[in-house]
């Protein structure tokens, strides 16, 4: 019997590939270089000794979770500086969610890409890193 061990990738189809690698790296730091994709590798920064996790959750066909949002997949990043991050994002015309949400685990506020992908931006607490 085989065992999934992880999540290896998220994959989105785009227009322009491209384009929408440059409008990641320019709005939220992920540099792809002369590629279209890229590889985190990651450890918790506070205890190196643990690896980090990713989430995989699927949610019904009828949720309005990742409205406004037309897409049938949303990426959720982990950030430092979510308020910073959202304040100025919309600065710079960026669709940004008007809600923010605070859990035990952290806080989670959302945004749009340029082709109507909804993207979670999630800010651990400490213990959740």
């Amino acid at each position: 019997m085989y065992n999934v061990t992880g999540i290896g990738g998220i994959f989105i189809k785009a227009k322009d590939p491209k384009a929408l690698a440059a409008w990641y790296k320019e709005n939220l730091g992920i540099d792809f270089g002369e590629n279209s994709y890229v590889t985190f590798k990651w450890l918790k920064e506070n205890n190196s000794d643990l690896p980090g996790s990713t989430v995989l959750s699927f949610f019904k066909e009828d949720s309005d979770y990742f409205e406004p949002s037309k897409s049938v997949c949303m990426i959720n990043f982990r950030v430092k500086n979510l308020h910073l991050i959202l304040f100025e994002l919309k600065q710079k015309g960026i669709w940004v969610a008007d809600k923010t949400q605070y859990y035990d685990y952290g806080s989670f506020g959302w945004i749009m890409d340029p082709e109507g992908n909804k993207i979670e931006l999630w800010e651990p607490k400490d213990d959740h890193l």
